[in-house]
């Protein structure tokens, strides 16, 4: 394939990607509204989404195959570090909302004492809902990857029979994983 091919590609990508880094940079600009574990991971989707956009601009030039490969590693695995932390960010920030729900459920006697319970934890269902789904979608892009990049050349019917098949190993991990995150929830 030409760089010119892969940067469209790699476009198209980042052009997909619109619906979650946008709301994500306006999360970024609301700033202190926001909570710090929300900006994190905001952040790191934004930065994630940036790097195919990076890279379609590298591929226009004649960078070498080593510097987009360090471009693209060094962009994941900022997002996925940004993530980390704003996971744990998170669980501290759910830890303190506990701590205060607690304070409020002992300090109060009579009819000053909050009726209500916190809300709950919907990190638990999330956690599920990606260690169902992410799998699924690695395995859909290997597949195509691979399916695309062993044709002796790429026919349409190669592209379709990458495409078919990334679509539905996806979908098929997107409802597995709905279906898991729910049950989860409700336990």
């Amino acid at each position: 394939m030409s760089h010119a091919t892969l940067a469209l590609g790699a476009t198209a990508l980042f052009a997909a990607g619109c619906v979650w880094y946008l709301p994500a940079a306006a999360a970024l600009r609301a700033g202190a509204d926001r909570p710090y574990s929300h900006r994190i991971a905001a952040a790191s989707c934004v930065t994630f989404w940036c790097t195919p956009a990076l890279v379609a601009v590298l591929l226009l030039t004649p960078a070498p195959w080593s510097a987009l490969g360090a471009v693209t590693a060094a962009g994941l695995l900022t997002a996925a570090a940004l993530l980390a932390v704003s996971r744990l960010q998170r669980s501290r920030e759910q830890h303190e909302e506990s701590q205060r729900w607690s304070t409020l459920r002992q300090g109060g006697t009579g009819a000053h004492a909050p009726v209500s319970t916190p809300p709950g934890n919907p990190a638990r269902a999330q956690l599920t809902f990606l260690l169902y789904l992410l799998p699924g979608n690695i395995v859909a892009s290997v597949i195509a990857t691979t399916v695309l990049l062993t044709a002796d050349s790429l026919t349409r019917q190669s592209a379709v029979t990458a495409t078919v098949t990334a679509v539905g190993i996806s979908a098929a991990s997107l409802a597995i994983a709905g279906t898991r995150a729910q049950a989860t929830r409700r336990h």
